[in-house]
């Protein structure tokens, strides 16, 4: 088993696999592999950290970072998002996404990247060191800025480098979907079926 970048031969492998980990888990389908289809050729895509975890020949495990921005009024700081991050549903469970997180937070770590965002768990980032973005006044677009935001987080390498003023993070535009266009790509895939299940965004 070993940790390596994701290199151009691996892209239809990745794909699949975040497809399948993402399947019916937040929604009916997926989206999560289109955005990584498409962040590949996206300016936001930090391709340095684009890394898989390889066992045995078969990709079991893959991590995307991306650039999004952190709006301070009328000035923009690029910032940096974790995610996609997405395992094989036959090898969860056995800390691979633990060992993806640390050793690409590492890289970023080296690489002079000043924080790094995450959209989810906030049970699962804090494990890592992330804390709620509220704390230090910045917030996810499109929330209530007078309350907290819990699953938007922060994992600060080098705090001088945070502002003081309210911030608002906007996502890069390459996660904002067409589901028609994802409807379209997923006609190279295998078919699977669309299910509401409980525990879904809205269900």
């Amino acid at each position: 088993m070993k940790i390596r970048l994701e290199n151009e031969n691996d892209y239809l492998e990745v794909e699949k696999l975040v497809r399948n980990s993402f399947w019916n888990v937040y929604r009916p389908g997926a989206y999560e592999h289109f955005i990584v289809h498409n962040l590949r050729g996206d300016k936001s895509f930090i391709n340095k950290l684009a890394y898989v975890i390889e066992d045995d020949g078969k990709i079991i495990g893959h991590i995307n970072y991306s650039k999004g921005e952190i709006l301070y009024g009328n000035e923009s700081v690029s910032a940096v998002i974790l995610g996609p991050i997405s395992i094989d549903i036959n090898s969860q469970n056995r800390g691979l996404g633990s060992k993806l997180i640390s050793y690409t937070l590492e890289i970023a770590q080296n690489d002079n990247i000043p924080f790094v965002f995450v959209v989810g768990d906030e049970n699962y980032y804090s494990r890592f060191g992330f804390k709620s973005a509220s704390i230090y006044n910045i917030f996810l677009e499109e929330t209530d800025v007078s309350q907290e935001n819990p699953f938007f987080m922060i994992k600060i390498f080098d705090e001088s480098k945070i502002e003081k003023d309210l911030g608002i993070f906007r996502i890069p535009d390459v996660f904002n979907v067409d589901e028609a266009e994802v409807d379209e790509f997923d006609k190279k895939f295998e078919y699977k079926e669309k299910l509401i299940k409980e525990g879904q965004l809205g269900v």
